[in-house]
C-alpha cells in the first residue's frame, strides 16, 4: 500500500512538469543584413496578453500595464530594445522587452496590449512578425527549462532528480507564477539550444536572468 502511494506521488510531480513544459520555439541565427541601423534577430508569430497579467509584476520587476508599449521575449535581455514590423500591414514600432514569454510553439514575442493595438494585431490575436534588435549585450546567457510546476517542493524535487542525471546545476526560480527548473548556464544560445536538442524531452532555451 505505502509503495502504491509512493508510486502514484512521483507520477503526479512528473506529470505536472510534463504537462506545463511548453514546446520548444523554433531557433533563427541573427542575420546581419541592417533595417534602417537595426539588425534582423528572428522571424515568427507575435501573440499579446492583456487580464490577467494587468497589474502582476513582470521578469524585470516591473508592475505590468497592458495599457503601455512592451513586451516579453524568451531570450532576449531584460531591457532590451527591439522593433517589431507585422507582416500583414507593414506596421512597426519600437519597444522594450521587460517580461519572459510566450510560452507557445512557433510565437516568439508576446506584446502588451496596447502595442499590438498599434500593431494591428489585437483582432487576429497572433500575426507573422520580423523581429530586429541592436547589439546584444556580451556578457549574456542562456539557460534550459526543463519544466515548470505551481508547487516549489515539486519543483525542487525535480531539479535535484535532472541534475544528478544530467550532471550538470539545475535550480529552481519562481517566474510569472510559477516555479521553472532550469538546467545549466551555457555563454551562447547555439550552446544552450544544442544541450537542449540532446534532450529525451520537450525543454527549450530561455535567458538565465
Amino acid at each position: 500500500m505505502r509503495r502504491s502511494h509512493i508510486l502514484i506521488c512521483l507520477m503526479m510531480i512528473l506529470l505536472e512538469g510534463c504537462g506545463r513544459s511548453p514546446e520548444p520555439f523554433p531557433y533563427t541565427v541573427p542575420d546581419q543584413t541592417g533595417h534602417g541601423g537595426w539588425v534582423l534577430f528572428e522571424r515568427g508569430g507575435a501573440s499579446w496578453y492583456g487580464e490577467p497579467f494587468h497589474g502582476r509584476r513582470t521578469a524585470s520587476g516591473e508592475v505590468y500595464d497592458m495599457y503601455r508599449i512592451s513586451a516579453a521575449h524568451k531570450t532576449l535581455p531584460l531591457g532590451s530594445k527591439v522593433k517589431v514590423r507585422n507582416e500583414r500591414n507593414g506596421r512597426e514600432l519600437e519597444l522594450v522587452i521587460n517580461d519572459r514569454g510566450p510560452f507557445v510553439k512557433g510565437r516568439i514575442i508576446d506584446l502588451s496590449y496596447e502595442a499590438a493595438r498599434r500593431l494591428g494585431s489585437v483582432e487576429d490575436g497572433v500575426v507573422p512578425i520580423t523581429l530586429y534588435v541592436r547589439k546584444l549585450p556580451e556578457t549574456h546567457c542562456f539557460s534550459v527549462q526543463l519544466g515548470a510546476f505551481s508547487n516549489r517542493d515539486n519543483a525542487g524535487r525535480y531539479a535535484d532528480t535532472m541534475a544528478a542525471e544530467l550532471d550538470v546545476p539545475c535550480r529552481v526560480v519562481n517566474r510569472m507564477g510559477y516555479y521553472k527548473v532550469l538546467a545549466g548556464r551555457f555563454p551562447t544560445e547555439a550552446e544552450a539550444r544544442r544541450f537542449s536538442e540532446a534532450l529525451q524531452q520537450d525543454s527549450f532555451v530561455v535567458s538565465c536572468d
